[in-house]
């Protein structure tokens, strides 16, 4: 019998570990929708226990963080910056009807999108999540993790959000190994008390815990090639250890900005939205995070990444950075229409999904203003689609102003 994800491939073979690595792994896993939804897939993921696989935005999609949260039987912990995805709320809320602990932790803000947060909070705190908001004390809480039955990681440089899914160059990894796996918990479980973290595990990179003495050594351990994925490199230290680096016959290839108008790099412009921190280096080692090397992110803010060695994953990392180095224009389903979000605003709403989240609020707020009294059809329609609306325009104001949080 043929595999959804692999035509070719029969049941038997994929639980082979020639043919496993051939189908989900060569260079970087793109992970096929029809390949989780297939009832071949728990069996694969045990086969699989303990390797690293990378998520490659657009590419990989929504589906592998979907098929996780399906997966669950007993726990997941998430940690929310921006997010606006209906599938992951709604994989969330059957993970708790089906008997799945479900703990959320949620930024205390973000620029211009507090009021989505404090909505989400209440939509999954009815749910039966957990919610727990982080502390103040730190400028911005801009970590993106998700854990598993407390033995399967997550770790995203993107938001869950479809302005960072669908149309921007963003990496993630998926990560089963132990060790790993306890500090990313542990990480959580210190946010959620609001607690000191003490960083254990070298390749776990925290801000502003260890991440600058991880990141300069990382750097500064590079002996031929540094390519960097980054917004924009400031940072005054890491600027210095990469002219060094240069000095010392390091190639230095950027696709980003740096924030000096004089220096000795290569840099290009991405022709894409980017929302990715990754470093690979000398072509063995890489690390991938939420952090830029720039002064606030490394020094004030909660940011996590890791450091990997893994050759597979690496490959996949530095065959897509020489694709968007040589790349001239955007593929059409990665650019963001930025410019006709407001005249595409009446559009979007009429598409939106009876079971989307805003239109569920809108409907329970018409009917609670409306008490027991009858309720006029008419009256009815204006009132949720002008609800609709205004929900609609706080996000569209909130994705602007996204598109220039990493400036």
């Amino acid at each position: 019998m043929a595999v959804g994800c692999c035509p070719e491939t029969t049941v038997e073979e994929h639980n082979t570990s020639r043919t496993r690595i051939n189908c989900l792994e060569m260079r970087a896993i793109i992970w096929p929708v029809s390949c989780t939804q297939s009832a071949i897939w728990p069996q694969i993921f045990k086969n699989m226990e303990g390797a690293l696989k990378l998520l490659i935005q657009p590419e990989s999609g929504i589906a592998p963080l979907l098929a996780g949260i399906k997966r669950s039987k007993k726990t997941i912990d998430i940690v929310i910056f921006r997010f606006d995805r209906a599938e992951i709320e709604a994989a969330l809320k059957a993970a708790v009807t089906r008997g799945v602990s479900v703990n959320a932790l949620i930024a205390y803000a973000n620029r211009g999108g507090e009021k989505n947060l404090r909505k989400l909070e209440m939509r999954l705190l009815e749910a039966g999540v957990t919610v727990s908001r982080t502390a103040d004390d730190l400028v911005r809480y801009h970590d993106k993790l998700l854990v598993v039955d407390r033995r399967e990681l997550f770790v995203m440089s993107y938001n869950l959000t479809h302005l960072d899914i669908d149309h921007s160059r963003a990496f993630g990894i998926i990560s089963t190994k132990h060790k790993l796996v306890q500090e990313a918990l542990k990480l959580i479980e210190a946010d959620i008390a609001r607690k000191p973290y003490e960083a254990n595990l070298d390749n776990f990179v925290v801000s502003p815990v260890n991440a600058r003495k991880r990141l300069a050594a990382f750097l500064g351990g590079a002996r031929k090639e540094l390519l960097i994925y980054d917004p924009k490199i400031a940072d005054a230290e890491m600027l210095r250890i990469l002219a060094d680096r240069k000095k010392n016959g390091v190639a230095v290839k950027v696709i980003g900005a740096i924030g000096r108008k004089h220096h000795p790099f290569e840099v290009r412009s991405p022709v894409f939205r980017l929302h990715t921190r990754t470093i690979i280096r000398d072509r063995h080692d890489a690390f991938i995070g939420s952090q830029s090397l720039r002064q606030a992110e490394l020094d004030t803010r909660r940011e996590v990444g890791v450091i990997i060695h893994e050759p597979k994953t690496v490959s996949g990392l530095l065959k897509t950075f020489e694709a968007d180095w040589e790349m001239k224009e955007a593929p059409a389903h990665i650019q963001v229409p930025t410019k006709r979000l407001k005249k595409n605003m009446k559009a979007a709403v009429a598409k939106l999904s009876p079971l989307n989240p805003i239109v569920k609020e809108a409907v329970k707020e018409v009917v609670a203003k409306s008490g027991s009294e009858s309720l006029d059809p008419k009256e009815v329609k204006a009132t949720v689609q002008k609800a609709v609306k205004e929900a609609v325009r706080e996000r569209v104001e909130e994705i602007l102003l996204e598109e220039t949080e990493d400036q």
